[in-house]
């Protein structure tokens, strides 16, 4: 007994130092570093003030048609995600709809998570989204290219991505270490054509009426986090999404 709590305790604070080198690891960046020396100590204060800890999770919800971008944050100890901040996109690339194929400046719709932090990036700060997944493969098709690179990042230009301001990126960049410092391995990045209202799939629908289908395997989700704020069980079979 005493050799497996030994066990127990050395892999936790394995677990542990590996949570805690990914900020100390962040931070030796100097555009990280100069990122927290601005705008942490406020930052923290919102979110000390907004009722969450030092160990907390996040969510990006990102709305194309409305130029919208959502940080929800829970303590890792709760269920629901709470709203804590709403930045506008800085610039758009293409039109409501699905990235297909390679060069065609859309950004993807669909379910993600945030799988590059990039401390050195051309556009400030940035964080890679797993664009593309199996549903986005699919559509694609075989002997196609169905791009890739796709980021939440600054600088204010874009063919594909989300950009936001040096100045939000930041804020967005250093709460992204601190729920990944804090164990959250994959933060969920759920991209939307526009919030999935029946208003607005009646409004947007007809403008574009060959994605209509796709929009409605997203549609769920949506309105899952609506009622329950917390992430659905989202699947991805046979190049669709299935919630459940």
């Amino acid at each position: 007994m005493k050799l497996i709590s030994l066990i127990f305790l050395l892999s936790f604070s394995i677990m542990s130092n590996a949570q805690n080198n990914f900020k100390a690891t962040q931070i030796k960046f100097e555009r990280v570093e100069k990122a927290y020396k601005e705008k942490w100590k406020t930052l923290q204060k919102f979110v000390k003030a907004d009722g969450f800890g030092n160990d907390f999770s996040m969510l990006v919800n990102a709305y194309k048609a409305e130029g919208k971008l959502e940080i929800w944050l829970k303590n890792n100890s709760d269920k629901k995600y709470k709203l804590f901040r709403t930045y506008d996109f800085c610039a758009h690339s293409g039109k409501l709809g699905p990235k297909v194929i390679e060069g065609d400046g859309q950004t993807p719709e669909g379910f993600y998570y945030i799988n590059v932090f990039n401390p050195m990036s051309n556009f400030h700060l940035s964080l890679g989204v797993n664009y593309p997944n199996s549903v986005d493969l699919a559509r694609t098709g075989k002997d196609r290219k169905p791009g890739s690179d796709i980021y939440i990042h600054g600088n204010c230009v874009t063919v594909g991505c989300i950009p936001l301001t040096d100045e939000k990126i930041k804020e967005v960049y250093i709460l992204g270490v601190e729920a990944r410092n804090s164990g959250q391995e994959k933060i969920p990045v759920n991209i939307y054509p526009f919030k999935m209202t029946e208003g607005n799939l009646k409004k947007y629908g007809p403008q574009f009426p060959s994605q209509v289908s796709f929009w409605k395997t997203l549609q769920p989700a949506y309105l899952n986090f609506e009622k329950h704020k917390n992430l659905a069980d989202i699947k991805e079979v046979k190049g669709k999404y299935i919630v459940r």
